[in-house]
Formats: structure tokens, C-alpha cells, sequence
């Protein structure tokens, strides 16, 4: 598979093979700027391929209509997307505004989020201000993972999901992110390796293309670039 931006000099992804298995998590490393969110952008049909083809259960995504296809997804990337409403308005957004207040809040319990939005002045109907001002990082972090949950599609993205917060945080958003990836076909686009060293598949893209695939214990034994970006980071 093939892909070039609109009047980029050369493909921003090239000869590119991935098999994600349903119901396994599979994570996509590498530098910044190699086309790992370039990549799975292709999932949703944001962008389509110049050549070869993205299928679905066997069927070129191009196939299903653009709606039903992004039905079956769930995204969860470092910037949050919030709007100026109450925090259960966020969590059931769009398509999910009419689920239950019961299904709000087991979605916030298993994000993680319940404790701090009990908290809040007014609980699930405390308004968070534009872009979400009144929360932390974390706390926007969780409602996009309780939004996700919410919505309950076979398919997730998360798109550096865990950003860099403190220790505690950090382990209430990979709780909830283990419990989000149950039973789900996941992509994962990672910088940090500490997060994805259990994954079932790791493909490592490196200017467009994947140059090595396996798991984390594979790819360490090969000795190739991804055991140097392992170095690296755990210098």
C-alpha cells in the first residue's frame, strides 16, 4: 500500500504490509515524522491509498459507507477535543447523546474518571468551560477514554494515548486503557516503549516504511533498530 499528500514530492507511506488480527492490540513505533499517524489515519478514511487497498474483514474499506465504517472505531489520542458543556455531554457525545445517565457514569467508573468527577461542583453536570479549561490533562485524558468506552466499537485507535503526566496519573489512564483494549481490535501509535512492550504485534515504521515486525521479545533478539530505540530509551 501506497500513500502521497496532495502535492508532496514523494509517498509518505510506501510498500506498507500490516496484518492487525482481530481482537489483538497492534502498535506502531518509531521516530517522529516516520508516518505511524500517517498510517492509521488510513483506518478511518480521513485519507485513501494510492495504491493497494485497506480491508475489513475482507472487504476493502472503500466498500462500506464512510459513516458505518467510523461507527465500528474508537480514537483516543494526546489532544483531547472537549467543547464548553457539562462533563456528561462530552463523555456522551455526538452519536452517543442519548445513552443513559447509568451508562455515563459505569463508562467514567471504568475510564477512571469517576472519583474526580464526583468531585466536581455538580458531578457528570458540572460545565468544563471551553476546550475542557476547568479540567487537567489527566482528567481530559480520562474523559476521552470513558467517551471511547461509551461508544463501544470493535475497532480502536489510540493515537499516543498516554501523554507524559505524573506517576499516578499516568497508571489511572493505562488501567483504564488495558480495560478500553478487552476484547477490541487495537492500533496503537506509541513514542514511549514502556507502553506497548505487551502488545501482541509491534511494526516499526521508519520513513514511510514498516522495516521490521514482530513482538517485543522478537525484535529485541534481532538486534536491529527497534532493540536501539529500546536502548535508548531505557538508558
Amino acid at each position: 500500500m501506497r500513500f502521497t499528500y496532495h502535492g508532496a514530492p514523494s509517498p509518505a507511506l510506501e510498500d506498507i504490509t500490516l496484518d492487525c488480527r482481530p481482537g489483538t492490540v497492534t502498535a506502531l513505533v518509531g521516530r517522529s515524522g516516520s508516518g505511524k499517524s500517517t498510517l492509521s489515519s488510513l483506518v478511518p478514511r480521513f485519507h485513501d491509498p494510492d495504491a493497494g487497498s485497506i480491508s475489513l474483514d475482507g472487504h476493502d474499506l472503500r466498500d462500506y459507507k464512510l459513516a458505518s465504517l467510523r461507527q465500528q472505531m474508537a480514537w483516543v489520542g494526546q489532544s483531547v477535543v472537549l467543547f464548553d458543556g457539562t462533563v456528561a455531554h462530552n463523555i456522551a457525545y455526538g452519536e452517543l447523546n442519548g445513552a443513559s445517565e447509568s451508562a455515563i457514569i459505569d463508562a467514567a467508573r471504568a475510564a477512571n474518571a469517576l472519583p474526580f468527577i464526583e468531585r466536581l461542583s455538580q458531578g457528570l453536570h458540572t460545565p468544563i468551560g471551553k476546550d475542557g479549561e476547568m479540567l487537567s490533562g489527566g482528567e481530559r485524558q480520562r474523559i476521552a477514554i470513558a467517551r471511547a468506552i461509551l461508544k463501544n466499537a470493535p475497532i480502536l485507535i489510540l493515537d499516543e494515548a498516554t501523554p507524559a503526566l505524573d506517576t499516578r496519573i499516568e497508571k489511572l489512564i493505562q488501567e483504564a486503557l488495558i480495560r478500553l483494549m478487552q476484547n477490541r481490535t487495537t492500533l496503537v501509535i506509541a513514542h514511549r516503549l514502556s507502553t506497548i512492550q505487551h502488545a501482541d504485534h509491534i511494526a516499526l515504521v521508519d520513513r514511510g516504511r514498516i522495516v521490521e515486525q514482530g513482538t517485543h521479545e522478537d525484535l529485541l533478539a534481532a538486534q536491529g533498530q527497534y532493540a536501539m530505540l529500546y536502548r535508548m530509551q531505557f538508558a
